[in-house]
């Protein structure tokens, strides 16, 4: 029987612990998970080994270089590529690659975002190997590579990337978690490992019409663009047969991703026209932090391949949905428990209300850092538009858990709403078991069965920030958990007192109603819970002095990295909305604005030939189009030439918060002043005078 396609490609191009079992001595490799498994620092003598091994392997594979890679504060991964040559007396090539080689690399750290931590002429920067991520081979137009997953530091220390907060985080959560499972009696477990499924959302153009536009090229998102006849009013395309082109891709895709050892487990069409899904299925947050920054890489790649173009922006089109990244998100110990599981008893389980008030606690306390991790110049466009969860942070819980919750702030738990048979109607339909809980897809943070599934992420972000936050802001919870248990007399009681004590303090943070309300943002203003609605006002929250001391307590980030990030925040979101502010002058006044004006001399020719031709003829309907076009644009051109001043006024601002409130206060809004006129002309200008594709053209003719 022919091997499956998934069982012949799956990790294939991946230096797992399969591989490493095969190609290392036994004693090596023994050596090698003891460490992993311990946390230990990697003997230099086990590295060499190691190292030999992955080159022997990469070149079988046909490698030729090996790069560091690492995920520097850009938002995107980075690389520097050595060849495995080294020099020879007797000129032949000798390929090596060494133990000092695969721990530590050397990239320019200057040219990267550091907050200031590094100042440009202080170049010196390390990659460190993290040895939790397999190695993996990448096939290009330079040949194969041998991609080497690192973290990236500052010559003192200071982390420069998305990675080593992470990693730091998953260390604090582990080492609170295991606190609280061993007071619980699971004396086995060593280790608490946060576990994360990302669902990736995209929209797919062709790429032909895609080169037609500045504004995708330049910024990923149009910037000018009426709506099209139809949108997405019928649902038609919600999971609805998958296009021919578009599945070829699908295909392509899921091998190359199959390739890495990504699982890649759910295809579908999304909401909006051209959009789509892809989900994998669970692993641990820092290979799933790697994986995504894969996925986002590839489906790229794969796109050109079939003459298309992969668009990740949060909100390419408007006046459709736009593209999240659901982070689902759990917490599973080294022997299998997930402490996010309620059971079929939950009101029973203390384990898991005392790790769910936790969560509940952690929430509220630090609902503006977790608005924060979701923040990014596109992601604004998305949050609270009726598409997305709101800018307030709430968490649902459902039926079955509110109601324990409730009868933990009476005092008198002692039931589980259960699942019921759902009757269809349909005698030769099969019985199916009911769910305890409905979903709620308003929700930002939603309990989803045995993960809280936060909702927030824009589909360009990195997931790093938002887990890190998450992980630390539990952990900490935990770790005073922790401190009062381990202290009590009487651990049952005291457990149960800690429960209800922190859910009553901490209730107005659950809410199981529709998010998009305009009753719920009162409701939830009542409640004293922030509405940060846009990233420049949530930026600030990062280093805080509560933040702070959280980050610092859990060793996750200093002050000083916390503040570094916090200014790169304000540069991306200055340099991001410049760009586009840019784009936009330049398409109006390079390709809109002429187009417009040869349509309206095309009207005024009309006029005076058909009056020259028939002096009695009706040319009404040419005059008021001609009225209307040219009054559109003086419109446009007015708002050109105010959108131009704010742009040069905005030079003249200091760099950081003061520019980044300039921008989205005024810049922001004279680009939409000059978008309106220029969508209401699409709807009136000839077609064959329009300069860009339209919403239709991209949207469906793909």
């Amino acid at each position: 029987m022919e091997q499956n396609v998934i069982e012949q490609v799956f990790g294939k191009d991946v230096f797992n612990d399969e591989v490493m079992k095969e190609k290392l001595p036994k004693d090596v490799y023994k050596s090698w998970k003891k460490t992993l498994e311990n946390g230990e620092d990697l003997n230099q003598d086990i590295a060499n080994v190691v190292a030999h091994a992955m080159k022997e392997w990469a070149l079988e594979h046909g490698a030729t270089h090996y790069t560091h890679w690492f995920q520097p504060m850009t938002g995107i991964t980075a690389e520097k590529h050595d060849s495995f040559l080294s020099p020879a007396s007797d000129s032949k090539p000798v390929l090596e690659f060494s133990g000092k080689e695969l721990i530590k690399g050397e990239p320019d750290a200057s040219s990267f975002p550091s907050g200031g931590l590094r100042a440009t002429f202080e170049a010196r920067g390390y990659t460190a190997w993290d040895c939790t991520s397999p190695a993996f081979l990448r096939e290009d137009a330079a040949g194969v590579t041998l991609c080497i997953p690192t973290a990236f530091c500052s010559y003192t220390g200071e982390a420069l990337d998305k990675k080593t907060p992470l990693l730091r985080s998953m260390e604090a959560l582990s080492k609170q978690a295991v606190r609280i499972v061993k007071l619980f009696g699971y004396d086995d477990v060593k280790k608490v490992s946060c576990s994360v499924g990302p669902e990736q959302e995209y929209f797919l153009v062709d790429r032909d019409k895609y080169l037609q536009r500045k504004d995708l090229i330049f910024t990923g998102r149009t910037l000018f663009g009426a709506p099209a006849p139809k949108g997405q009013e019928l649902d038609d395309h919600y999971f609805g047969t998958i296009k021919e082109r578009i599945a070829s891709f699908m295909k392509d895709l899921n091998i190359e991703l199959w390739k890495l050892g990504i699982l890649s487990k759910t295809q579908h069409n999304e909401v909006a026209p051209a959009q789509h899904e892809m989900a994998p299925i669970f692993t641990t947050a820092n290979i799933s932090t790697d994986h995504n920054q894969l996925v986002m890489e590839i489906m790229k790649k794969v796109a050109k391949r079939h003459n298309l173009e992969c668009l990740l922006h949060e909100k390419p089109f408007a006046g459709v949905n736009g593209s999240g990244k659901h982070d689902n998100w759990s917490i599973v110990t080294d022997t299998g428990i997930n402490l996010l599981d309620p059971g079929k008893k939950p009101h029973e389980n203390k384990l898991f209300l005392l790790t769910l008030a936790a969560v509940i606690k952690a929430v509220d306390d630090n609902a503006e850092l977790l608005r924060l991790s979701a923040s990014s110049p596109g992601n604004d466009h998305r949050l609270g538009a009726n598409e997305a969860p709101p800018a307030i942070i709430s968490i649902f819980l459902g039926e079955q858990l509110e109601d324990i919750i409730e009868q933990i702030v009476r005092g008198d738990v002692s039931s589980s709403i259960q699942g019921e048979k759902l009757d269809t109607g349909v005698h030769v339909l099969p019985v199916l078991k009911k769910d305890a809980t409905d979903r709620n897809r308003t929700s930002p943070f939603a309990f989803t069965g045995n993960k809280f599934e936060f909702r927030m992420l824009g589909s360009s972000m990195s997931i790093a920030g938002p887990n890190f936050t998450l992980n630390a802001m539990v952990a900490d919870v935990l770790q005073d958990f922790a401190d009062e248990l381990e202290q009590a007399e009487d651990f049952d009681t005291a457990v149960d007192a800690l429960i209800k004590k922190t859910v009553t303090e901490h209730q107005r943070i659950i809410f199981n109603g529709d998010g998009y309300s305009d009753d719920w943002v009162e409701e939830a203003e009542k409640r004293g819970l922030p509405n940060i609605k846009s990233m420049v006002e949530a930026i600030p929250y990062l280093a805080s002095e509560k933040s702070v001391k959280l980050f610092e307590r859990q060793n996750v980030m200093t002050k000083a990295e916390l503040e570094s990030r916090v200014e790169i925040n304000y540069e991306n979101y200055s340099k991001t909305i410049n760009i586009e502010a840019k784009t936009m002058i330049d398409m109006a006044g390079k390709q809109f604005i002429p187009s417009i004006i040869k349509y309206t001399t095309s009207l005024a020719d009309s006029i005076t030939k058909v009056q020259a031709a028939c002096p009695t003829a009706d040319v009404s309907v040419q005059t008021e189009l001609l009225t209307k076009t040219s009054s559109l644009l003086a419109s446009a051109q007015k708002a050109l030439t105010a959108l131009e001043a704010a742009v040069a006024e905005a030079d003249t601002k200091e760099e950081g918060k003061e520019q980044a409130l300039f921008f989205r206060k005024v810049v922001f809004a004279d680009m939409e002043t000059l978008r309106a006129p220029i969508d209401e002309l699409e709807m009136i200008v000839d077609k064959t005078f329009w300069p860009v594709p339209t919403y239709g053209d991209l949207l469906f003719e793909v």
